[in-house]
C-alpha cells in the first residue's frame, strides 16, 4: 500500500525550495537552492565564454590562446549549483522532507561561492593547525621574482608549493 502523500505537497513530489515547516522550532531555516544561474556574474559568462575563447585563440599569435585549465574553470562555474547536472537527495531526520542539492565545481578562480567556501576552510585550518597562538593579522606568501615566471606557466608546480608551505607546520596534514 502507498504512503500518504505530505499534507503540505497535496499528492505531488515538490523540488522546489520547501517551505517553512508549521512544526519547526523558531531558529529551524529551510534550505534554500542558491540559484547561481541568476546571477549577473553567470549570464555574463554563459553569453560570452564562447566568444571570448574564440577571440583570445586569434589574437595570440603563438596560437596557444587560453590555458586549458582556464577554460575548465569557466565552464565548471557554468555547471556549479545547477540541478540539471547533478544533485544528491536529502532528507530531513525529524519530518521527512525531501529536497536537492545540487554538485558543486568546486573551483578556485571563477566560482564566487565555491571560492569562498574553500577560502574559509583554508583560513580555519591555518588558523588552528598551522599559526601559532598568538595574534595574526595577515600573512603573505612571498615568491622570488626569477621563479614567478616559471610558477605562472606551471600552475600545477605551484599549487604543489603552495600545498606544501601551507602544511609545512602541521604533522597531521596529508602528505
Amino acid at each position: 500500500m502507498p504512503a500518504a502523500p505530505h499534507p503540505l505537497t497535496r499528492g505531488k513530489i515538490r523540488w522546489s525550495t520547501p517551505q517553512p515547516r508549521p512544526s519547526a522550532g523558531t531558529h529551524a531555516q529551510p534550505y534554500r537552492r542558491r540559484r547561481p544561474e541568476t546571477t549577473t556574474l553567470h549570464r555574463i559568462v554563459r553569453e560570452h565564454l564562447e566568444t571570448y575563447l574564440a577571440l583570445a585563440n586569434e589574437s595570440d599569435p603563438m596560437g596557444d590562446g587560453v590555458p586549458d585549465y582556464v577554460e575548465k574553470e569557466f565552464r565548471s562555474y557554468l555547471t556549479c549549483g545547477i540541478l540539471a547536472h547533478g544533485f544528491a537527495r536529502a532528507r530531513c531526520a525529524s519530518c521527512g522532507y525531501d529536497f536537492l542539492v545540487a554538485f558543486s565545481c568546486k573551483g578556485r578562480g571563477a566560482c564566487p561561492s565555491c571560492n569562498a567556501k574553500r577560502m574559509a576552510q583554508t583560513a580555519a585550518h591555518l588558523v588552528d593547525h598551522v599559526f601559532p597562538h598568538v595574534p595574526v593579522r595577515q600573512w603573505v606568501l612571498s615568491v622570488p621574482k626569477r621563479l614567478r615566471p616559471f610558477l605562472h606557466h606551471r600552475y600545477q608546480i605551484s599549487g604543489e608549493g603552495f600545498t606544501s608551505t601551507m602544511f609545512a607546520r602541521d604533522p597531521t596534514s596529508p602528505k
